[in-house]
């Protein structure tokens, strides 16, 4: 069997009873949960007005369609997906799959799917599962060959979970799967540049490619024919990409027995997934500093991630995507006031946190692991210098329901809307068919509504 042909017949096979672990549904509720809840936090964002004003240029207004949440107005499912997607990436704290944001992707299209009719409701969780599993299974294998030359894993490996959570909404065969993974392997893609340019394309590529991987699915169901090895052909997507060729033997063989929706992590902070562990340590760091300033700091990280685009920026900034990528301007922002807020991101002509990113040094150190950071500080006076040494791990972000809805419920307060809309989404994630899309829906429109007033 071909890679598609395997993974098709897993995800297919994910809507046997008993089929999805307890524990692999209740992830994807919390999942679930967390993608609603950023969203609900992230109306004092632009991005989700731009997508939108694209939207309705291109397809316009449709009554019958599905729900832009920032604005209200309904559209086709592909402009709500694109607008709806700018929206719950606004802060940038959406989960993160190593270095994919996958919930930000699948959740706004099969939302939109949902309200168009185009997916039951009761398929909402395993097309969530499938969707983790299918993009999960190739960043973890390839995103070491990707991101390094400029390649961005959400975009690249986002379209594939589209296709597989597509895949589930529609009812595909495995025929009619594989095809559509085939397709979702050609029209994938997305680049870096804009993180390093502290520019706002990476804002709208997970909205381009959930509607790409929608749509291979959509061709996929229409009677496509797509490349039988479009994964580990010569010229397929591993080879394309990854350059490097496919083993497509131990490629298949982790299929269904690792749960890849288990590497899914969330964030505490509106800030990079790289940067959660440096804020984290500069928070420990800044309770030993007793109010000084240091003159100089190293900072060392695995190469992994202070090679990501936009991580070594010192400035100038204008924008909060160079701010939030940049781990000098994390941590100098959190050694001054504490944890960061998506406010404290926008502030991009503070003096003090400017001269005090000039003087932090970013330093790739094979020899920490990722997730981890050291922090080596010294002082122009003289006094002893202080480290901190801050060993994280996946599982450090790999929230339980009651750890995310603390976080939940922190973010929202930011720009106050309270805990009766987490109560409302958690009600949904728990059981969508008997709760209904329409809850949701609402619960984002009495956010707008209150902003309103």
């Amino acid at each position: 069997m071909t890679v598609t042909q395997s993974l098709a017949r897993f995800i297919v096979g994910l809507n046997a009873p008993g089929a999805i672990p307890p524990e692999v549904l209740e992830k994807a509720r919390v999942c679930l949960i967390n993608g609603y809840g950023i969203g609900l936090a992230c109306f004092d964002t632009p991005y989700a007005s731009v997508a939108s004003a694209a939207a309705l240029a291109i397809d316009g207004e449709r009554p019958d369609g599905a729900t832009m949440l920032w604005d209200g107005r309904k559209t086709s499912l592909f402009g709500a997906t694109l607008a709806n997607g700018a929206l719950f990436h606004g802060r940038a704290q959406e989960d993160a799959c190593g270095a994919a944001h996958l919930g930000a992707i699948l959740i706004p299209v099969l939302t939109a799917a949902v309200e168009t009719g185009r997916m039951p409701v009761d398929r909402m969780l395993t097309a969530l599962i499938a969707g983790y599993e299918a993009g999960g299974l190739f960043e973890i294998n390839y995103a070491p060959n990707t991101t390094p030359v400029g390649l961005r894993a959400s975009a690249l490996y986002g379209a594939i979970a589209a296709a597989a959570s597509g895949a589930i909404a529609l009812g595909l065969d495995e025929a009619q799967t594989a095809a559509a993974l085939g397709n979702a392997a050609s029209f994938a893609g997305g680049l870096l540049q804009s993180f390093e340019d502290g520019t706002d394309e990476w804002r709208y590529q997970l909205g381009v490619a959930a509607r790409n991987g929608w749509l291979a699915a959509e061709l996929a169901l229409a009677g496509s024919v797509s490349a039988p090895r479009a994964i580990e052909g010569g010229n397929g997507f591993i080879r394309a990409y990854a350059r490097r060729d496919c083993d497509a033997d131990a490629l298949t063989a982790q299929i269904g027995k690792t749960w890849f929706i288990h590497r899914v992590v969330f964030k505490p902070y509106p800030v990079c997934a790289f940067n959660q562990s440096p804020v984290n340590a500069a928070l420990n760091l800044r309770k030993h500093l007793e109010g000084r300033t240091p003159d100089r700091i190293t900072v060392r990280m695995n190469p992994y991630e202070t090679g990501y685009a936009g991580m070594n920026s010192q400035g100038p900034f204008f924008s909060v995507s160079g701010t939030l990528m940049s781990i000098p301007f994390c941590i100098a922002n959190t050694l001054l006031y504490g944890a960061p807020t998506m406010k404290m991101m926008m502030a991009f002509d503070d003096p003090a946190v400017q001269s005090l990113v000039s003087r932090i040094e970013l330093v790739a150190d094979a020899s920490v692991q990722r997730l981890c950071c050291v922090i080596d500080t010294t002082f122009a006076d003289g006094s002893a210098p202080v480290t901190e040494s801050l060993q994280m791990s996946v599982a450090d972000y790999n929230y339980d329901r009651a750890q995310l809805r603390d976080l939940i419920l922190r973010v929202c307060a930011e720009v106050n809307v309270g805990p009766e809309s987490f109560a409302i989404i958690e009600r949904f994630a728990d059981n969508p068919a008997a709760t209904g899309i329409g809850t949701v829906i609402e619960c984002f429109a009495d956010v707008r509504r209150r902003r309103a007033q």
